[in-house]
């Protein structure tokens, strides 16, 4: 612009007043006013109106709702846990209601719906006798609690007390209401980590199991198990067919179904050819050492074979292997086959001398 001005003031002759209008910019130009034509209000944005209007509503109705019902729930005297009477508990034999009740005891005069129900279950779960637990609400102002107990399988006798304990190694305070019949156990203590007793309440939960298979009402037999060797499960049985007293048995840590079968097969004729059976160890294959336990001063054990009344006991060592009735020859120690060919030698002569006086007597 500036340029143009300059130009018409140095010579307004020089250039045709009708070029310098052509060099002016378009944009400089006069353009026609655009008429912009406003929507009036019709009767379809009456209708857009009114139902955004009704949604407003009805969405602050519902939020008014909500809140009037979150705080009945949340505030409302109706909804408070009063009284342990709202506590209503199921399921329990052993587990007292005081020791439930005293959980919930924080809760007294709070809502139910405030009650953490989880928090509450897991502190129930805590109790010694309580194997697992539900707890749920029941509208408008009560507690359900619905418990499973332990369920005992021995007596546990740790110095001169004797407890109770489950087949997962809890031990239980013994009620002072309740008639159990069980074996007793030892060699397992609380000091002892829980997944150590676990295991070895598993196996005598198993031994339990195997003799029952063998004769139903065997575990009368069991009067004390020893679980302090986790290879070696020890049972003292008492009352066997063919044994005057209590026997303690080795049984190992498995196979406890043969073994007991073995030991029912055999217990008279080892008690018949070693005088009396004290101990016997099943924890050999083809070999059953009888009387392990015996002191030298004692009646020593012997040999048993197929017919044990043929031989005699040996009067040097407690210690001898018993072979099973119908099994193959057990491989049996160095020193015991000396002693048992000293006894074979011993015993001919009079079994020669016996035979001659039988044929004598015939003529």
């Amino acid at each position: 612009m500036q340029r143009l001005k300059k130009l018409k003031t140095i010579d307004a002759d020089a250039y045709p007043q009708e070029a310098l209008a052509e060099e002016e910019p378009r944009y400089l130009r006069r353009q026609k006013p655009v008429e912009i034509k406003r929507r009036k209000f019709g009767k379809k944005a009456w209708k857009t109106y009114l139902r955004v209007s009704l949604a407003v509503v009805a969405l602050a109705t519902v939020a008014g709702t909500i809140f009037a019902a979150a705080d009945f729930l949340l505030t409302s005297p109706r909804m408070a846990l009063a009284s342990p009477s709202q506590v209503e508990l199921s399921g329990n034999h052993f587990v007292s209601r005081a020791s439930v009740l005293e959980i919930f005891a924080a809760d007294r005069g709070r809502s139910v719906m405030r009650i953490p129900l989880a928090k509450r279950r897991g502190q129930i779960e805590q109790l010694t006798w309580v194997e697992r637990a539900t707890v749920r609400r029941a509208l408008p102002n009560r507690i359900q609690v619905d418990v499973v107990e332990r369920t005992p399988v021995a007596f546990l006798r740790e110095g001169s007390n004797l407890f109770l304990v489950d087949g997962q190694g809890q031990i239980l305070d013994r009620p002072l209401e309740g008639d159990f019949h069980f074996p007793v156990v030892t060699g397992i203590s609380e000091a002892m980590p829980r997944d150590e007793r676990a295991q070895r309440m598993k196996m005598m939960v198993d031994f339990i199991a195997s003799v029952r298979k063998v004769r139903a009402g065997a575990e009368e037999f069991v009067s004390e198990i020893d679980l302090s060797d986790a290879d070696d499960l020890q049972a003292t049985l008492a009352g066997l067919q063919g044994a005057a007293d209590a026997v303690l048995v080795h049984f190992g840590n498995g196979g406890f179904q043969d073994k007991f079968q073995i030991l029912l097969n055999n217990i008279g004729q080892w008690e018949s050819a070693a005088g009396r059976v004290a101990s016997v160890d099943l924890r050999f294959e083809h070999e059953v050492v009888v009387n392990p336990e015996t002191s030298s001063s004692a009646a020593p054990s012997q040999p048993v074979g197929a017919k044990p009344v043929a031989v005699k006991p040996v009067a040097t060592k407690p210690v001898a292997s018993a072979r099973l009735a119908g099994d193959a020859k057990p491989k049996l120690k160095p020193v015991a086959q000396r002693k048992i060919a000293h006894a074979r030698a011993r015993t001919a002569p009079h079994a020669k001398s016996h035979r001659n006086a039988v044929r004598r007597a015939t003529r």
